[in-house]
């Protein structure tokens, strides 16, 4: 099958060779050679390429570039001279997986391209290609292929458990706390279950990624104009972020637990990228062993029917959150009006291309709500209607989260025996597979 391929190499020499050393035997076809980012953007956008050869010099190449090309169908192959270790470690910052040695001959261009398409690792031993540096040629992903330099570090996910055994946070692991519309208590269970998480584990960062409206720092009584997760983006777009400055950046709320606040308006969210927020979730995983994300409602990518190009995309930054975490909480308000939205909003989170593992949390249970066994009926009309079971049922407590709110204090500091805070501590043990605390009555399922 030849692969369709789009070339940005801001003048490098290697273009040439490339151009002139193809043969139709080598399944490679040069649709486009593009000057610039915005060229190669547009060549993407109306489906010129499969894969994109860009040089290290190219114009205003960064993170936002390569998610664009990744949502236009377009997978970035770096082109690097072999014995430039900066050139790999910038184009691995960047999320481009798939490097080239720019003294390449063309059928090992083509070889890569293939390889890049199909989204698995290249075999240059059996190619017959004598690399000096063979970890040159593509990065490897795929399960069991281990990259020999440490300027591409090892970045494979956490392994989720299977649900009755918990989540191994060994590694650092990201738990994204998301729901549909209509406020369903997504920041009360993100803010309950990082309290609860931290009296089990050795540090929990709590970010807030909502773009719509983040609520994280009003409930924890934090200043909103702290420059938290806006200012690592940033740091993270030009390249600057690493874990001590993502922990500057950070509030130290208590001893293990630290908050990166979001945005204090919601007209700034084109300062929380898709790809900047990956890279500091990423980072994230070495600060802390559990991160908790609060992510905004909105699954939707129809932003580009109002752009003539690849447009800013509001809602990437959530969706970009639910695909680097190792587990979704999806959080569902338990009546009738908020039953329905969690099964079109499970119903729209399964069109997506994300693969992470889903729990489903009913909150604000009332027994009056439901007749007498309002968790069975609960469980039986999710089971119905979504084919998914709950992992936890959050009762509704209504005057303790507002007596902690009123004080910026978490529920567990400020009603300690509250069963809200029973359940967010069953379920934070559920999560890393620990059984619940000897002594303290369980929620009754």
């Amino acid at each position: 099958m030849t692969v369709s391929a789009l070339v940005s190499a801001a003048g490098a020499s290697w273009e040439g060779r490339l151009l002139s050393g193809l043969t139709p035997s080598d399944q490679l076809l040069i649709r486009k050679r593009c000057v610039d980012v915005v060229e190669l953007l547009a060549a993407a956008e109306v489906g010129l390429g499969e894969v994109a050869f860009i040089s290290v010099a190219v114009v205003d190449l960064d993170a936002d570039v390569v998610a664009r090309l990744r949502v236009c169908g377009v997978v970035a192959v770096g082109v690097v001279e072999v014995d430039d270790r900066n050139e790999r470690a910038h184009f691995a910052s960047l999320g481009i997986e798939y490097v080239v040695p720019a003294h390449a001959q063309a059928a090992v261009f083509a070889s890569v391209a293939g390889v890049a398409v199909r989204g698995g690792t290249a075999d240059t031993g059996s190619a017959g290609y004598d690399f000096s540096e063979p970890w040159a040629t593509t990065r490897g992903r795929v399960a069991g292929a281990v990259t020999a330099d440490p300027a591409f570090p090892d970045e494979s996910h956490v392994e989720l458990r299977a649900p009755e055994l918990g989540l191994d946070s060994a590694a650092g692991a990201v738990i994204a706390v998301w729901g549909p519309t209509g406020a369903p208590g997504r920041t009360t269970v993100a803010v309950g279950l990082a309290h609860e998480l931290v009296c089990r584990c050795q540090g929990v960062l709590l970010v807030d990624a909502d773009v719509y409206g983040g609520a994280v720092s009003s409930l924890l009584g934090l200043l909103d104009e702290s420059p938290g997760l806006a200012a690592a983006c940033r740091h993270a777009h030009n390249h600057q972020l690493d874990v001590a400055v993502l922990a500057s950046l950070a509030w130290q709320l208590e001893p293990g637990l630290r908050v990166l606040t979001g945005i204090a308006r919601a007209d700034r969210w084109p300062e929380i990228r898709p790809a900047a927020l990956g890279e500091t979730l990423r980072l994230a995983r070495g600060l802390a062993p559990i991160t908790v994300v609060d992510v905004g409602f909105c699954l939707e990518t129809d932003e580009e029917l109002s752009f003539d190009t690849v447009a800013p995309r509001r809602n990437g930054a959530t969706l970009a959150a639910l695909t680097e975490a190792d587990l979704i909480i999806a959080v569902g308000s338990a009546d009738p009006v908020g039953m329905q939205r969690l099964v079109r909003g499970l119903g729209e989170l399964g069109d997506t291309d994300i693969e992470t593992p889903v729990w489903v949390v009913l909150n604000r249970v009332q027994p009056a709500a439901a007749g007498r066994s309002s968790t069975a009926e609960l469980k039986a009309a999710l089971l119905r209607f979504a084919e998914r079971t709950p992992a936890a049922f959050l009762p509704y407590d209504r005057s303790s989260l507002d007596a902690a709110a009123s004080a910026g204090r978490s529920l567990m500091a400020s009603a300690p025996s509250s069963p809200l805070r029973g359940a967010l501590a069953d379920l934070a043990g559920s999560i890393l597979g620990m059984p619940a605390e000897r002594g303290r009555r369980r929620v009754k399922r």
